[in-house]
């Protein structure tokens, strides 16, 4: 009897620890058996029955990462580039993922390769260079779509590097070299052509605003021409006026019988006519066709006037 208690002490000891499974947070455990998948155990205290069910595999539930190493890819014009990037994955069904495929890692990194080489080799190499988010999206598409039996989500496909060959890098930094010097040229011309644009206009303004400074001194010039005539004829009206006076004035004092009058009107014409010979430019030698006597009896003449006058006007103040 104590033999028997004793053996099931020792199986006890044996059989526990066997049956108890703890599994850690993030990881699941596949339960096979006699070699048949019944059950997947998820993290914390487990119970199985021992020596009939075991472990079958253990899966990290958590996202991982996996490193797609470089490869070269001949792109649709035949330009050879090498490329790598990166695969970030989740195992969603520990049972599918365990049992569906053989070597999960090795399987995804694969495919990945391969699609890499699919959809970059239908690109040209503009295309390649310039549209990275468009190949990740198409790459994430298609392996997420293939590793679905497998019990896994792709989440993200990222390409790191895209490096072509040293004669065509060269190529197109030379190609963006000339670029860049075109597009400096056609800025400067455009800097000529509105320098010139500008200078035009300014010499057009120039040219209004003397063209208004000359039109506006004609006006005034024109203006003061008028003016001038206005007041030379004015003045030539009020010298008729005063002869027409004075000759009224002679008239009347010849028809009083004023023989002085006659001798002022005739010495006026005669001393005007020397001054007007004597001012002559062209006058060097004056020759008075008449004696000076006469001219001397002629401005005596004009003293009795002025006598006359003068006593003429003593008398109306007097009277």
């Amino acid at each position: 009897m104590d033999f028997f208690v004793l053996l099931i002490l020792v199986f006890a000891v044996i059989l526990v620890p066997m049956s108890v499974k703890t599994v850690p947070q993030g990881t699941e455990y596949t339960i096979e058996r006699l070699g048949r998948y019944t059950r997947t155990l998820s993290p914390g205290f487990n119970i199985i029955t021992p020596i009939l069910d075991r472990v079958g595999a253990k899966l990290n539930m958590m996202e991982q990462v996996l490193d797609v190493p470089s490869q070269e890819v001949i792109t649709r014009d035949n330009a050879m580039v090498t490329v790598d990037g990166v695969v970030f994955f989740q195992i969603l069904d520990a049972a599918q993922a365990a049992y569906e495929v053989n070597n999960l890692e090795y399987a995804i990194l694969n495919l990945t390769t391969t699609n890499v080489r699919t959809v970059m080799g239908s690109m040209d190499l503009d295309e390649l260079l310039s549209k990275r988010d468009t190949i990740n999206t198409q790459l994430l598409t298609v392996v997420d779509e293939a590793t679905n039996p497998w019990g896994v989500k792709v989440t993200r496909i990222e390409i790191k590097d895209i490096t072509p060959p040293k004669d065509l890098v060269d190529s197109m930094a030379g190609q963006m070299k000339a670029e860049r010097d075109k597009r400096a040229s056609i800025l400067q011309a455009e800097g000529v052509r509105q320098s010139e644009v500008l200078k035009a206009e300014g010499d057009k303004k120039s040219a209004i605003l003397k063209a208004e400074g000359a039109r506006e001194a004609a006006i005034l010039k024109a203006e003061g021409e008028k003016e001038a005539a206005f007041r030379q004829a004015e003045a030539r009206e009020r010298l008729a006026e005063a002869e027409a006076r004075a000759t009224l004035h002679v008239s009347q004092a010849i028809a009083k019988g004023d023989i002085q009058a006659i001798n002022y009107f005739v010495a006026e014409k005669y001393v005007t006519a020397l001054g007007e010979i004597a001012s002559s430019p062209n006058q060097k030698v004056i020759m008075l066709p008449v004696e000076a006597t006469s001219v001397l009896s002629s401005l005596g003449g004009i003293g009795e006037i002025a006598k006359e006058s003068f006593k003429t006007a003593n008398k109306k103040d007097v009277g």
